[in-house]
């Protein structure tokens, strides 16, 4: 069993910077696939970030690219989402989740939801206009 905590979400004014924080739990935190993801009010889960267990590999929705960053380290067992120029319309939970990913490649990463198989509780990120 996995758990995970986010933590850093808030109430920013658009333009604004916050750095979100997944810490993990789990002696194998190095080869865990990781991702954040995003829920808006009256929508459905969406992919915003994932990065490899290596770290070599990232992936990014369109609507965050050269916005948002993730980066992980694996010595602290936290996961990080660096977001920049905040817009109104990145309000929403997000949240982090993991996947096992110790028999795969270091490259490799995921985007789906059902792909992953822990999740955090979420931490709520809203930006004001």
């Amino acid at each position: 069993q996995v758990q995970l905590v986010e933590s850093g979400g808030g109430l920013v004014q658009a333009g604004s910077s916050l750095r979100l924080s997944c810490a993990a739990s789990g002696r194998t935190f190095s080869r865990y696939c990781m991702g954040w993801f995003r829920q808006a009010p009256g929508k459905e889960r969406e992919f915003v970030a994932a990065i490899s267990w290596s770290g070599g590999s990232t992936y990014y929705a369109d609507s965050v690219k050269a916005r948002f960053t993730i980066s992980r380290d694996n010595a602290k067992n936290t996961v990080y989402l660096q977001m920049n120029s905040l817009r109104p319309e990145d309000t929403a939970v997000y949240y982090c989740a993991t996947k096992d990913c110790t028999y795969y490649s270091g490259s490799l990463y995921y985007t789906g939801v059902v792909e992953y198989d822990y999740w955090g509780q979420g931490t709520q990120v809203t930006v004001s206009s």
